[in-house]
């Protein structure tokens, strides 16, 4: 599966462009684990160029993890992330934008 498609990068805002909106940010595409809860709602994003200059896809969003953190991850690191039977993240198909207020918990682990 394809993690970011062309019309995704078209539509996702560029680092920086929502912040200070809090929970009002937009959450324009969300990623998960099919082997476990971890989940990941991007609102920002733009191409970077990682510590080898290599060009890599920067996200900025909210992650359900160990923890409900805001922060940064790439897409080399969500394609790097090998589960059970060697399962990738996945990409919600259906997930349609929503502010961050209402991306919940998918197992209700995190408060």
């Amino acid at each position: 599966m394809k993690l970011l498609t062309k019309e995704i990068r078209s539509k996702l805002p560029g680092l920086g462009a929502q912040e200070g909106k809090g929970d009002e940010a937009i959450a324009y595409v969300k990623f998960f684990t099919p082997y476990s809860s971890w989940t990941w709602y991007a609102t920002e994003g733009e191409p970077v160029l990682d510590q080898n200059e290599e060009t890599d896809f920067m996200f900025f969003g909210l992650v359900f993890g160990f923890e409900k953190e805001i922060g940064y991850f790439s897409l080399k690191e969500l394609k790097s992330v090998r589960g059970p039977l060697g399962l990738g993240i996945e990409r919600d198909l259906f997930f349609k934008p929503k502010p961050l207020k209402e991306c919940k918990d998918p197992c209700g682990l995190h408060g």
